[in-house]
């Protein structure tokens, strides 16, 4: 079976919102929102070089070490897997993070290739308790000519850090709308074992 995981539309719009948030006023954020901010400052600059985009390895390089920081892939991992991560064991799941983790870099890292535009972001309001460990930092993105999107992400604050487990789009999330994949996975594949392998398979083409 095909390994695909995001729909190529709900992927780059993630990218393109990520690569324009750097108009927000940052003195009026919060720090989940920080977190998104940042990120994509130190990718619009990356972006200004118009070579970038054309080196596989250093565009592969900065997703690793620059987004995907900021990126929950153990908290992504069991939720794709649903039932079959509460089954796996302690090495499958350690193996199925490191493989998946591999696969959505490099699904990332090809988006690179599509044209960029400039579209502008409006947070809103977000209000965060002190005790709370999780947010949904809800946005809309405006692009001339295009009608506006709604765009959440769902956070969760991990040893005083903000990572980003979901995203949505007009609703759809990413996790969800992938979940599917890997239970047909599992089906086609007989065992999480082989699942794993075939991950690890794709990554080394």
């Amino acid at each position: 079976m095909t390994i695909r995981l995001f729909t190529h539309s709900l992927l780059l719009t993630f990218f393109l919102f990520i690569s324009s948030l750097a108009n927000a006023a940052s003195s009026n954020l919060q720090a989940p929102q920080l977190v998104i901010e940042n990120t994509s400052h130190a990718l619009q600059e990356k972006l200004k070089n118009p070579n970038f985009a054309k080196n596989k390895t250093e565009v592969r390089n900065f997703v690793d070490q620059e987004i995907f920081p900021h990126i929950d892939t153990v908290r992504m991992s069991a939720l794709v897997l649903g039932k079959h991560w509460r089954a796996a064991s302690k090495d499958q799941k350690i193996q199925f993070i490191a493989a998946f983790k591999s696969l959505l870099v490099n699904t990332y890292s090809a988006t690179f290739s599509e044209q960029f535009q400039n579209w502008s972001i409006e947070y809103l309001p977000l209000t965060i308790g002190a005790d709370d460990k999780s947010i949904t930092v809800k946005t809309i993105v405006h692009q001339p000519a295009k009608a506006d999107a709604k765009i959440d992400y769902s956070m969760v604050q991990r040893n005083n850090d903000w990572l980003i487990y979901d995203l949505k789009v007009e609703g759809i999330s990413l996790i969800i709308s992938n979940r599917d994949t890997f239970n047909q996975m599992m089906k086609d594949n007989g065992s999480l074992d082989a699942v794993i392998a075939a991950l690890e398979e794709k990554n080394n083409r």
